[in-house]
């Protein structure tokens, strides 16, 4: 099995500003281009790399990306993404299997991404890393000017692209030829739908952020951090309070509780997980649970907060953070918590995605004292460290592209 990687950076970057274009931007000890060839250059079973860099930059940068541990060749792209890519395909050898191709302006790829979609499109001969849409689909209609909405889309059948994209390399020379013919598009795999092949869907990576605008590269930085210190850590606090009342289910942490009362809410009203979302939103400036999921909408009602928990994980990871740990204090009165701690530690772990050895969650009585005292309500305290996923994971040395 022979696999190719072409990291497409042909690009200007404009919209980034100012006269670097974006791939070579610094992004923590190396580059943003830098970061993507790190990533298919580590891989196991990526065999070459093939860079495909700005006509008028390739000589001046070339050398900054080959030396690395898989064979790197650098060619000049061309005006377009697609003839930048077909530039960097001629490079391809005939015996290759399979052809990644990948834009330098996503450098958080994981190789969990690119592992699911090589064996996709080994399987079935092209396949896209995709993100499925979280907020409802409009279709516009601009015929008079100003937009309005002339249909909503299915949600659950819209999925926003990502890279890599992996084909066989027959079935990428296939769509190129289309390119070459003067079809405009605006990523490969829509070259190969219109070559008539089938392309595979595979699930993405919040993560795998594309770098567009200058905010967008001001939170990769932050993400990045820097090695073994501070810079990039988030703090966040969360509270929650919901009052004891007859006929519900006592839920904490995702645990159910035997207790004579629950609490009163819209969802499972589980307070813990509800303190943890804001903390994590508020770490991430990211505004708080009422916004993301007001009381006021039918869908959130008596859904499990774990739930809530587990879409505020994808929220942070859209702008580039991840949970590192949790703290929380549960404030009650009765039931007895303990027996229960451990229970919760696992079920909050996995929705923020983390070890359950990152989440610490106590409990703690009021001494009698008020409302909570005298067992009228339950309230919990968080906080939420967020940084980079690949934060402590990072290889040593120097700066390079």
């Amino acid at each position: 099995m022979h696999i190719v990687a072409i990291i497409a950076a042909g690009g200007s970057g404009v919209r980034m500003g100012g006269e670097t274009p974006k791939q070579f931007l610094p992004l923590g000890e190396t580059t943003v281009l830098g970061h993507s060839l790190d990533a298919f250059d580590r891989h196991p079973r990526v065999d070459e790399i093939i860079v495909v860099l700005p006509a008028e930059l390739a000589e001046r940068y070339g050398p900054d990306v080959t030396g690395r541990r898989t064979p790197t060749h650098v060619v000049a792209g061309g005006p377009r993404r697609q003839d930048s890519v077909t530039c960097g395909f001629a490079l391809v050898p005939p015996h290759a299997d399979l052809v990644a191709v990948h834009d330098a302006a996503r450098p958080f790829v994981s190789a969990a991404v690119i592992d699911r979609t090589l064996d996709a499109a080994l399987e079935s001969g092209a396949a896209v890393a995709a993100v499925t849409a979280r907020d409802t689909v409009k279709l516009a209609d601009r015929a008079d000017g100003a937009p309005v909405v002339d249909t909503t889309l299915p949600r659950d059948t819209i999925y926003l692209a990502q890279t890599p994209q992996v084909f066989r390399r027959s079935v990428l020379e296939d769509g190129l030829a289309l390119g070459v013919a003067g079809m405009a598009v605006t990523d490969e795999a829509m070259l190969v739908e219109r070559a008539g092949h089938t392309v595979r869907l595979v699930d993405g990576d919040p993560g795998n952020v594309k770098l567009t605008t200058a905010t967008d590269l001001a939170n990769a930085r932050l993400r990045v951090g820097a090695p073994g210190g501070s810079e990039g850590m988030r703090i966040g606090i969360g509270y929650d309070l919901h009052r004891l009342v007859s006929g519900r289910p006592l839920v904490l942490g995702g645990v159910t509780i035997p207790h004579d009362r629950g609490l009163l809410g819209h969802s499972d009203a589980d307070a813990v997980c509800h303190a943890v979302v804001d903390a994590m939103l508020g770490a991430a400036a990211a505004g708080d649970i009422g916004q993301h999921f007001p009381n006021s909408d039918p869908a959130w009602k008596d859904v499990s907060s774990l739930d809530l928990l587990a879409r505020a994980r994808a929220i942070v990871g859209e702008r580039g953070l991840a949970v590192r740990n949790l703290d929380v204090v549960i404030i009650a009165e009765q039931p007895k918590l303990g027996p229960y701690l451990e229970a919760m530690r696992t079920k909050v772990a996995e929705a923020a995605g983390v070890s359950p050895a990152d989440v610490g969650i106590k409990g703690k009585t009021n001494e009698g004292i008020g409302p909570l005292g005298h067992g009228e309500a339950i309230a919990v305290h968080a906080v939420a460290q967020l940084g980079s996923p690949a934060a402590g994971n990072r290889e040593g040395g120097g700066p390079r592209a």
